[in-house]
Parts: structure tokens; sequence; C-alpha cells
């Protein structure tokens, strides 16, 4: 009933940039981080880009006594980097990998070896089922040329997916973790639309951090400064979102972010600034039940927009699929002239052998790891492009449901 005592939740959001070998000061920067939150005392926590383990394992030893209970998912080939720390009992954890996340092949930038993913936390406060998730998607590198939005819009869209068909039993919602995304950027959109989430910077009562809410800023001394001409005030790329379900209200009362070194101290937590939200859950009179985010012509239209740069990047695997299936197929015919020639000189069919043999073991070699590399790159260009229109498939079957929705009846 209305005026029910009041569930205070207090949030702690961060990727914390803990990349092994690469990160600079990632050691003391994690001590940092778990003695702030140990003299905080929030009652969630979630955290990103904790890539290793033993980072892991300390932060879980010294945060034992006021985070009890804590998980780390496992995920792709060094982990997927994310982890919840919480004062309440955890009940179940779920993790889901993205089916795309960037290329194999592009060893500068990594994300393929990080197996983004989303992970969900099943917990009861006070009475009240949360399904807490968290995730880290795709980065985008170059917002000019962004090769990764159809990846990162696949993410969202899969993000999205998860949310709504895994949360129907919860009460409230919530979503934390880095999505690479501007607020107005389609993705976001399309995640908010289509799940219902509410922006915690956007209800806040009270705000107090860097303006306009930004995670990644110029000022802080880790950030890449060239990455950010475009924005002097930085960019806000880390969220915290949330909704009601079933016979709740969820507000914002107050969202903070860190602004540059930790207090005493003088290097930040990381290159991004942690997001802190204070949410008051209370029980109202009657169900409110699931309801989307946006009118749904909105919606179709936001919809639209995202299937159709997915479809560009469909395009686009194409073309990389039929690339990387010609070479395979001309060093293929190279291996097998080759195989021809030698045959040939074996059987006493020509006079001489046309090459030196180091020269023709050589080039067979060569020949050899181009059909490999030809190959791999079209098996992985192969699946891309199925993931690509599976997801373009599902949108046009959304987009027809938004669209016939308003006939019904």
């Amino acid at each position: 009933m209305e005026g029910e005592p009041t569930l205070r939740l207090r949030v702690f959001d961060l990727n914390c940039w803990a990349i092994r070998y690469l990160s600079k000061r990632r050691q003391e920067r994690v001590r940092l981080i778990g003695d702030t939150l140990r003299r905080e005392g929030f009652d969630l926590v979630l955290l990103q880009e904790v890539w290793s383990e033993q980072d892991y394992s300390d932060l879980k030893v010294k945060l034992a006594g006021c985070y009890p209970f804590s998980h780390y998912f496992r995920s792709g080939v060094i982990g997927s980097g994310l982890c919840v720390f919480s004062r309440f009992p955890i009940l179940d954890t779920l993790l889901y990998q993205y089916s795309l996340n960037g290329y194999p092949y592009m060893l500068q930038h990594g994300d393929w070896f990080g197996g983004k993913s989303v992970g969900l936390v099943i917990m009861k406060i006070s009475g009240i089922i949360f399904n807490v998730y968290i995730t880290h998607l795709h980065a985008e590198y170059c917002r000019d040329k962004d090769a990764y939005l159809p990846h990162r819009l696949v993410q969202a869209w899969e993000l999205a997916q998860f949310i709504r068909h895994t949360s129907k039993a919860a009460d409230v919602v919530l979503l934390g973790g880095d999505l690479n995304m501007h607020p107005e950027d389609v993705g976001i959109r399309l995640l908010r639309g289509w799940t219902g989430l509410r922006d915690a910077f956007a209800e806040a009562t009270r705000f107090e951090g860097c303006k306009n809410g930004c995670t990644l800023v110029p000022d802080n001394c880790f950030t890449d400064k060239s990455e950010l001409l475009p924005f002097p005030l930085g960019i806000r790329i880390d969220y915290i979102l949330y909704k009601a379900i079933s016979s709740f209200t969820v507000k914002c009362e107050e969202l903070k972010t860190t602004t540059g070194p930790a207090p005493g101290m003088d290097i930040p937590f990381s290159d991004h600034e942690a997001v802190m939200a204070t949410l008051h859950i209370q029980r109202q009179g009657q169900p409110v039940g699931a309801t989307l985010g946006t009118a749904d012509l909105a919606l179709a239209d936001v919809v639209t927009e995202a299937r159709t740069e997915v479809g560009v990047g469909l395009r686009a695997a194409r073309r990389q699929r039929y690339s990387s299936g010609r070479m395979a197929v001309l060093a293929l015919l190279l291996l097998l002239l080759q195989a021809v020639a030698a045959l040939g000189t074996l059987a006493g069919l020509g006079a001489e052998q046309p090459f030196p043999k180091l020269s023709f073991c050589l080039l067979a070699f060569l020949a050899l790891g181009v059909l490999a590399l030809a190959t791999g790159l079209h098996l992985f260009h192969t699946m891309e492009v199925k993931m690509l229109h599976g997801t373009e498939d599902q949108m046009w079957m959304a987009l027809r449901a938004l669209q016939e929705r308003p006939s019904e009846g």
C-alpha cells in the first residue's frame, strides 16, 4: 500500500580499467577501489574490466566483511571482466555471451578476446525480487568511422532481449555498466525503448559530479585526450538504468560521479569516472505491469534506424566473406599448380624444376599459410553474416508487431 516503508539502495558502478600488464598503476588503483568500497559501504557494487581473477580474489578478500556475497563472470579467452559485490545474498546467476564482439584480427583493440557478455544476478531484498544486470559493450574507438557499430547494435539488441525475457518474475530491474554509447545514440535508445528502463542521471532528483554526468573526461590523467577532442566536456557512456515491473515504484533520489583523483590521492580510480546512485523502492497500490519505455510509433522509428545500421554491417560482412573466400580459392589453386608441377618433375615430364627447391618450398608454405588464414576469415565472416542477418530478422518481426499493435482491438 501507499506509504509503506521505503527501501533505500545505494549502487556503485565503475569500469576499473584493470588490464594486466597494460593498465597504468593497476594494482595500486585496485587496492584504492577496494579501500573506498569498504569505507563507503554501498549496498551493491558493479565492476567492469576486472580482467585478472587475482584482482577479483584480492577484492573479494578485502571486501568480505562488508560485501559477503560476490560473483565473477567467466567468459571468452581472458574473461568478461564483470563482477558483482553485494551486501545481500545472491540467489542465482546467469551469463549470456554476445554473439558478435569485434574481430579477432584487430589485435590493437582486443575486444574479441574479452568475451563481452551480460551477467545476471538475482537477489531478494526485504521481500523484493531484484534482477541485477551488468554488462560492458564493444568500444567505439572512432566515432566518425565506427566499424563496430553493427556489432554494438547487435549487443544492445541481445541485451534488451535478454532483459525482457529473463525479468518477468522480478519486481525491480537494475542495469549497470559501460555501454560505450552516448545518450542520444540509436543503441541506447533501442535498449531503453525496448525494455522500458529509465536513466538514473535523467531521473535523479539531485546530481553531483562531472558536468552532464560525463564518465570519460579529458581532465582524467589516464584518458586519451585525442579521443575526446570533439567533446571538450567529455562523454557519458557509463550508466545505471532501472525500472519497476510489479507493484513497486523506483525513484533515483541522488546520482553522483567521481571527479578526477580519489580523495587524498594523486590518481583516479580508473580512466572512467564511477557512477553512484541512491534509489528508493516503494510498494504502490496496484501493479503497474511491464510497459515499453516509449510510445510504440516512436519505438518503431528507433528499431527501423537500428535495423538499417545492422543492414549496412550485413552488407559489409558479406563483402568481407566474399573477399576472404576468393583469397582462399586463389591460394588453393596455387597449391594445386605447385602439386602438379612437383608431380610432373617426379614423373620425368619436365626437363628440370622451373624454380629452385628452396623457393618452391617457401612459395608452398606461403600459399598454405594464406589458405589457412583466408579460410579462417571466411568462416568467421560467414558466422558474422548469420548473426547480423538473424538480428535483422528479429528486428523486422519486432517492427511488424509494433506497427500492428495500434490496430488491435
